[in-house]
């Protein structure tokens, strides 16, 4: 015998309604920001203003995934076709901007790398000035969104409601900040020591920090998409829980993520007492984050 339990329905985008206002005002200040640093960066001759501001180019499309996936969940999230819901398409959002953020990074490299063989004469005080402006903009954008991609615990130390698409946007916003910090010091020492080669220098050493951020955002988003994020602790006890009452033998076990901090379980026990579906159901009913539990029951 079987049985489904819907315990929610497929809309898991309440939580992240807030973020994406967010993500819009912060995709404001970006374009703006975008614009002066560019302009700026080929009026002084700096790499390292012209390469943040590029940077931020991308991060604005990278924006504009991100609210693409809100949009996109929020539309389809009592679409049939989607059998639990669009919770994921926020984590693929984020997969998504993480690979863009990789681009950013080799094309940094690349770029600083050719300003290293071909210097060219800076305005440095002018340049400093407009990278300080893109630095302010970038910790203020951080911190627009910084509470909203934060996990938050309930219950499970496995439980993690997490926003990987939020996540990924607050990560190029701190990828932003340091190409900045990076600048306004390759910036400031050239100035003082005439040390022109750490201006494309700085774009080397931050396309790798960056780097280092996309691979971690990517292992963590792929583990979800591919179902391999779940923590084994939390399977244990989902055993446990069903195995404590007399005569439930756990036969299958199979969870999943449908979206971040909500999970799916197809579970088959066996017994040889009159336990139905409803009642092997009820002995999950205390964990919030299941949101589809499928039950089978046979006979021993």
């Amino acid at each position: 015998m079987m049985t489904r339990c819907d315990l929610h329905d497929h809309d898991f985008l309440h939580a992240s309604e807030r973020g994406e206002r967010r993500v819009y005002l912060v995709l404001a200040l970006t374009l703006v920001t975008m614009a002066v640093e560019i302009v700026a960066g080929y009026l002084f001759n700096s790499m390292a203003l012209t390469a943040d501001g590029w940077h931020m180019g991308t991060h604005a499309a990278a924006f504009g995934i991100t609210i693409f996936a809100y949009r996109y969940a929020r539309k389809n999230a009592r679409n049939p076709r989607f059998s639990f819901g669009t919770g994921k398409v926020s984590v693929l959002g984020g997969f998504a901007s993480a690979v863009a953020l990789g681009v950013v990074a080799l094309l940094m490299a690349v770029e600083s790398i050719h300003r290293i063989l071909e210097p060219r004469e800076i305005r440095f005080n002018e340049a400093i000035g407009v990278a300080v402006i893109g630095l302010v903009v970038n910790l203020v954008s951080a911190l627009l969104l910084k509470d909203d991609h934060q996990h938050h615990h309930h219950g499970h130390t496995h439980n993690h409601h997490e926003d990987h698409n939020l996540k990924a946007a607050y990560f190029h916003v701190l990828a932003d900040a340091l190409t900045s910090v990076a600048a306004i010091i390759a910036l400031t020492f050239g100035r003082i020591f005439g040390w022109t080669v750490l201006d494309p220098l700085m774009g080397v050493v931050g396309s790798l920090v960056i780097t280092k951020w996309a691979v971690g955002l990517i292992r963590e988003t792929s583990s979800v998409l591919l179902d391999g994020s779940v923590d084994p602790a939390f399977c244990q006890t989902i055993r446990t829980t069903v195995e404590a009452e007399a005569d439930l033998d756990v036969t299958d076990l199979h969870v999943w993520a449908v979206s971040p901090g909500h999970h799916a379980v197809i579970l088959a026990v066996e017994t040889s007492s009159d336990w139905k579906p409803d009642a092997v159901k009820l002995l999950l009913d205390g964990m919030d984050d299941l949101v589809h539990v499928n039950v089978e029951v046979h006979r021993k």
